[in-house]
């Protein structure tokens, strides 16, 4: 493996050393695992007591601290730790197969240059592929579906008919796009299918994670917003529309047409009701439950999910509520005698 010395890094991220720009730097590793030759990083507080134990060579961090380590001093250590580890190990590097002749391609649809389609892949009527996408064994692209160019399709991904794949996109193993919405007319007693006539649009550089699925719309178009990224087992209702550089961790659920802004992040385990607005850069904890409109730059948390500043001071009581209710029932007690 290549070896990097500390100056070499500073200059890649646009940081600065405090020690020995000519120290040598041969691969990454966590402050607690770190060993000589190591470089880390520290962007979370919490973490600080690492600095007296680790044996880093080398480490990432926002201004200067007291280490025995060299500093790389950045902006954001966490961003400039990450394109470090680009320099250093650079992304996957995926099979060049060309077009496997086990794959099936219909005679209609069109494929750009440069792709790499493995054994077992269907391309259906219509569809198209841009310019240097890769798709793993068993994925299975729709009719009519459009995928742009550099995207990467990881083993058993689906992508239903009439969907838009933008450019750059990353739909990882066994994920859904496309599929009906749980949508059913109830008319006496029985549930009654309702034709799902919308699609699913992803923008530019949007990943889906594994086991995720995208509901197609009932009838406007599910939306997935340019650089967003979608966590693995997420699913998104039908006609729902997340806006661009979201963040959404793995397990979150959002039911049918509710609209989500730009910039916001939503914990594990999240549950968000359909038909509401969420808007620009709104935070909401794990597990929280979300049944009515957020504003704006707001963070909830709870169930259901209310400010933070709010639940903090309300889950703060919740270990004396029983001694509450008992002295409230001695005050009635008290009351009744008199």
């Amino acid at each position: 493996m290549k070896k990097w010395t500390l100056g070499q890094l500073a200059e890649h991220v646009k940081g600065s050393v405090h020690g020995d720009p000519k120290a040598v730097i041969e691969s990454i590793a966590t402050l607690e695992s770190a060993q000589a030759g190591d470089i880390s990083f520290l962007a979370n507080k919490k973490y600080t007591n690492l600095l007296a134990t680790t044996k880093a060579t080398a480490i990432v961090v926002a201004k200067e601290i007291k280490s025995e380590a060299n500093l790389l001093i950045a902006d954001d250590p966490y961003f400039a730790f990450s394109q470090i580890i680009i320099l250093m190990h650079g992304h996957r590097q995926h099979p060049q197969t060309g077009i496997s002749d086990k794959a099936s391609i219909s005679d209609s649809a069109s494929v750009g240059k440069n792709c790499q389609i493995a054994d077992f892949v269907t391309v259906s009527a219509n569809a198209s592929l841009g310019d240097n996408c890769v798709l793993y064994p068993g994925v299975f692209v729709g009719a009519d579906t459009k995928i742009s160019d550099n995207c990467l399709l990881y083993p058993n991904a689906v992508v239903y008919d009439k969907c838009t794949i933008g450019k750059n996109c990353i739909i990882h193993a066994n994920a859904t796009i496309g599929e009906d919405g749980f949508g059913f007319a109830t008319h006496k007693g029985n549930h009654h299918k309702i034709p799902h006539v919308g699609s699913v649009i992803l923008g530019d550089d949007v990943e889906i994670g594994a086991n995720a699925c995208i509901e197609r719309g009932t009838i406007n178009d599910t939306v997935i917003g340019q650089g967003t990224k979608i966590g693995d087992s997420v699913v998104i209702g039908h006609g729902t529309r997340i806006g661009r550089y979201c963040l959404l961790v793995p397990q979150v659920g959002i039911a049918g047409s509710a609209v989500m802004g730009d910039y916001c992040a939503v914990g594990g385990q999240a549950g968000i009701v359909g038909h509401i607005k969420i808007g620009n850069q709104v935070q909401i904890a794990a597990q929280a439950a979300v049944i009515n409109d957020i504003p704006d730059g707001q963070t909830v948390v709870g169930s259901p999910a209310i400010d933070a500043s709010k639940a903090k001071r309300a889950y703060s009581l919740i270990e004396y509520l029983p001694e509450m209710r008992k002295k409230i029932k001695d005050l009635e007690k008290r009351l009744d005698s008199k």
